[in-house]
């Protein structure tokens, strides 16, 4: 297909996508490709920046700061309108064309929408829709959130002066993340009163209202918080103005209820954002939607890389080690693109990096650290694995599966200070059957006795 207009310059790389994943890939491009020509050196399309700190929180700054960073880096405000793989080109929203040498998606993910119509079900994904929430919360009464991963944990958590209704298809909370025992050391937590913020709440922290009357035996008891957690699911959304009363929307669960709310939050998951990068070109995709990419983040077009959630790891994993779709790997398979593009570039070899060895993510629920290593969930591990768990109620939740006597997977909960030494042993596959359950037993100093 001929393009529009001609090719307005062309650039050794092309990085796709201002998140986590583009930016750390144009980081670690710039750091290993030392071009002898620098204007040709590498441009950027996207609308916004984020910019990853070691701690894995998120911060979003203006492109400005990568363009001071790297002097030979060009940022372009605009979308991506068609890609075209045979002539090596991109044409943007604004109708210029560039050219590259090697090209990385680093296009994220989109949320999975209950429904895509109705303007009563808000996705979140990025800071926009985040303030679009926010903006929104400041009126609400009630809301109903969809979904048990990462996003609804916080959102159940965070929200306050608000009913929140949270429809959970699963028989646990949390389940991308957590088994049965760790939901119920989470649980409390919502009960709870939450810790004091630096700055006072200006609505009210608690809501007396009850949901619609005569469902409130369907809620689990002792949620004072105002967040009703419901194990049940959407099937469809009634209209508004239905006669069931004056709520904005109606959602049915497949328990037969329906609840009114002011809007719905859409937290299910995301599907890989491969629009427009499909059409006219040969991809190989996943099962999942991603475009596959090989152990050097190769998709299966020529001088084509992908990265971050857009993009489904084909090669053969290491036993210790899933993709899930996470701020983490998003950051590791960026900074893994740039470093390919950049040794293909030189010819240069290169490894697959160490950090798709063993899976790990940190991070936190319900105000407790939360740290994840390897196959925390016996993924894949079939019934020959088993389990070893310490709780102390309010304190801390530590589970370890072995397999064979050695150790494959962890999740620790709250202040543990285990994560290194449990890490190492993970790394190291020792058989640890002589230990038995004293592997966890507290009055043993574990990190001494394996230092």
């Amino acid at each position: 297909k001929r393009m529009a207009h001609k090719v307005e310059k062309t650039f050794k790389f092309v990085i796709v996508g201002g998140g986590i994943a583009g930016v750390t890939c144009v980081e670690q491009v710039k750091i290993r490709a030392r071009t002898s020509n620098p204007s040709s050196f590498s441009f950027v399309i996207f609308e916004k920046v984020s910019k990853v700190l070691e701690e894995f929180d998120v911060e979003e700054r203006p492109s400005s700061v990568l363009e001071e960073k790297f002097p030979n880096l060009m940022v372009i405000h605009s979308a991506v309108k068609s890609l075209h793989t045979q002539s090596h080109s991109v044409e943007t929203a604004d109708g210029r064309v560039f050219g590259y040498e090697k090209l990385c998606i680093c296009s994220g993910g989109r949320p999975k929408l209950l429904t895509q119509e109705n303007p009563y079900v808000l996705g979140i994904r990025d800071t926009d829709s985040a303030q679009e929430l926010q903006k929104r919360l400041s009126k609400a009464k009630r809301i109903v959130v969809v979904g048990n991963g990462g996003i609804a944990l916080e959102l159940v958590y965070e929200v306050e002066g608000c009913e929140v209704i949270w429809a959970v298809k699963d028989k646990a909370i949390g389940n991308t993340f957590f088994d049965a025992g760790a939901a119920q050391f989470l649980i409390p937590s919502l009960e709870a009163d939450k810790p004091e913020r630096a700055a006072p709440c200006k609505r009210p922290r608690y809501t007396t209202e009850e949901p619609a009357a005569g469902a409130s035996q369907t809620f689990t008891a002792g949620l004072h918080l105002g967040v009703y957690l419901i194990f049940s699911y959407p099937a469809v959304e009634s209209a508004p103005g239905s006669s069931l009363g004056s709520w904005p929307v109606y959602i049915q669960l497949t328990n037969g209820k329906t609840f009114g709310c002011e809007f719905v939050v859409s937290a299910t998951g995301v599907v890989p954002n491969t629009e427009p990068f499909l059409h006219g070109n040969n991809f190989a995709l996943a099962d999942d939607g991603g475009l596959r990419v090989d152990d050097h983040m190769m998709t299966s077009e020529l001088d084509v890389y992908a990265a971050g959630d857009v993009c489904t790891a084909c090669w053969e994993h290491s036993p210790l080690w899933q993709q899930m779709r996470l701020w983490t790997q998003a950051r590791q398979m960026g900074w893994y693109a740039g470093r390919c593009m950049a040794a293909h570039v030189l010819s240069e070899p290169i490894e697959l990096d160490f950090c798709f060895e063993l899976f790990s993510h940190i991070t936190k629920f319900f105000n407790y650290k939360v740290v994840l290593l390897g196959k925390f969930n016996g993924q894949g591990l079939g019934p020959d694995h088993e389990l070893l768990v310490r709780c102390t109620k309010g304190r801390e939740y530590v589970k370890v599966v072995l397999s064979g006597g050695r150790m494959v997977g962890v999740v620790l909960i709250g202040e543990t200070d285990l994560e290194e030494t449990f890490e190492n042993l993970i790394l190291n596959q020792m058989d640890l059957t002589p230990y038995g359950e004293e592997l966890l037993n507290p009055n043993i100093d574990i990190e001494d006795y394996f230092d």
